[in-house]
């Protein structure tokens, strides 16, 4: 089984112009709305690749309305808590030269007893058959050991966690030792304090650290010069795939997906490498943070090249 924790939500509205003219007129040529939050972006690929999970967080609102909506026209098995105030808005204008500028909102203020209800709630699925997502931003009321805590407790019930967050949420995740860690190239300079781009071999260096203390798998993406793969004996890099680009918001959370998915199904490791690099791939060439169909990802995974 697998739970995706999406703790900050959002309705991801899309808008494309043709250049953003700051404290001018700009005319919006298309618009897109899509239920969003990195968990549920991940709900919504695993759904896509044939896959089942359960999705849940905090809602609130007419915007927590729509999400639910969303989910169950989808067929996305859901457990939220409700709570006051209104699940955020994230605005992404997408210009014809390939610029994005980000609004996102902070959204609703969270209570301790709702984060306890939330808990309670996860470790309620907890078992040896079960990984939990973690993943995104959390809301600014929420501590930021709160990875670390769910970490921590899932564990004695023998669960599985996958983390994919940043800053101080992924260090203060990876000291409570996730079994699955998805950090992207830039997440992982900053843990290690490079300021400079880290090179390949740098970035393999610390995905072995990682290893050596516990984690099972590492996956780091790379934007357009592929990803890694790390697990147990096996390593892996493999280089982006050549497609239409239209976003490359929702790549992360594909690969994320792509990575559950494979757990789920328990599928080799360079099966494992396919699909998580076909699965982002495909999420690049969607409009917003759509999900790519499963008959494209089939495609592109014979175009994949692995590098031992």
């Amino acid at each position: 089984m697998i739970v995706t924790v999406t703790m900050n939500p959002a309705i991801d509205k899309t808008v494309e112009i043709e250049k953003l003219l700051p404290g001018g007129l700009n005319r919006i040529s298309t618009v897109e709305y899509d239920a969003g939050g990195k968990g549920i972006n991940v709900s919504k690929t695993i759904r896509e690749l044939g896959g089942k999970s359960i999705a849940t967080g905090f809602l609130g609102g007419n915007a927590g309305k729509t999400i639910e909506a969303v989910l169950d026209e989808k067929g996305i098995e859901h457990d939220f808590i409700w709570v006051e105030g209104e699940t955020r808005t994230n605005t992404k204008v997408f210009e014809q030269n390939g610029e994005v500028t980000e609004l996102n909102e902070p959204g609703p203020k969270i209570s301790e007893e709702q984060i306890e209800q939330l808990i309670a709630k996860l470790i309620g699925y907890a078992s040896e058959d079960t990984l939990f997502i973690l993943s995104g931003s959390i809301p600014g009321t929420v501590d930021k050991n709160i990875y670390a805590r769910i970490i921590s407790l899932v564990h004695e019930k023998k669960s599985q966690v996958l983390l994919d967050a940043d800053g101080e949420l992924f260090r203060n995740g990876l000291a409570a030792g996730p079994d699955i860690i998805k950090p992207n190239r830039v997440e992982l300079e900053e843990y290690a304090g490079y300021d400079y781009r880290a090179s390949k071999e740098e970035l393999f260096a610390l995905a072995r650290e990682f290893k050596a203390k516990g984690i099972k798998t590492i996956a780091v993406s790379m934007g357009g010069s592929g990803a890694l793969f790390v697990h147990e004996e096996y390593e892996a890099a493999s280089p982006a795939l050549s497609v239409k680009a239209h976003s490359t918001v929702g790549a992360g959370d594909a690969m994320v997906a792509a990575l559950a998915y494979a757990w789920n199904e328990k599928l080799g490791d360079d099966e494992t490498v396919r699909l998580c690099m076909a699965t982002a791939a495909g999420a690049v060439t969607t409009i917003g943070t759509k999900p790519p169909k499963r008959a494209l990802v089939d495609e592109l995974m014979q175009q994949v090249i692995i590098e031992k």
